[in-house]
């Protein structure tokens, strides 16, 4: 469960978050729709522990992030542009980030490259399209199948092919785990999400 009472983020001066109020539930996948500088990106860093609200309570498995801003271990996030080393491919990428908790294998990482069609692509990062980037970056989210999973604009520059696997893929193990996927267009969620958010100048709408 993700619960946000009362949240403001207000940042030079600007209220960035308008009185926020979210229960989201596990099983479910939400979508968020705002047009861009409507507070999207910055609801999830809250969200994530990236960074603290002005005013309000942010519960992540029962911490208030408010108070002890930290990134929960069950919450796998892509937000804004993935960056990773730039001379090493897809898996040794993924292998490096997976080495840090160490509970997936080769075979785990290989299998969720296929899932973005980026499975046996030799390429550096640094040569890597818009696409490619985006899909390295929803490869991380899911290679370990977090609790919770959160992906800001993931199909910027993702082929129909590989946005209809992942979207596939999703449905089918949003069981037990919270998704949220924010995104400017609402045709991208409103076949996906079993509940659509949109937010307009940080205000729930």
């Amino acid at each position: 469960m993700i619960t946000l009472k009362n949240v403001t983020k207000i940042m030079d001066n600007n209220v960035i978050l308008d009185n926020i109020n979210l229960n989201l539930e596990e099983g479910k996948i939400y979508g968020l729709v705002g047009r861009n500088g409507s507070g999207k990106s910055i609801l999830l860093k809250v969200i994530c522990g990236f960074l603290k609200p002005t005013e309000g309570i942010v519960l992540v498995d029962n911490k208030d992030l408010a108070k002890e801003p930290v990134f929960p271990e069950s919450i796998a996030a892509l937000i804004e542009r993935p960056n990773y080393i730039p001379d090493l491919n897809a898996f040794d990428n993924l292998f490096m980030i997976a080495s840090i908790k160490n509970i997936i294998g080769q075979k785990e990482i290989e299998d969720t490259l296929k899932l973005v069609n980026l499975a046996n692509d030799n390429k550096s990062f640094k040569k890597y399209s818009l696409g490619m980037k985006q899909k390295l970056g929803i490869a991380q989210v899911l290679m370990e199948k977090p609790k919770i999973m959160i992906l800001d604009e993931p199909f910027n520059g993702v082929e129909d092919e590989t946005v209809l696997k992942i979207r596939e893929y999703l449905k089918g193990i949003k069981k037990d785990k919270i998704i949220i996927i924010a995104t400017h267009l609402k045709d991208d969620v409103i076949n996906l999400c079993d509940e659509v958010i949109e937010i307009k100048n940080g205000k729930i709408e």
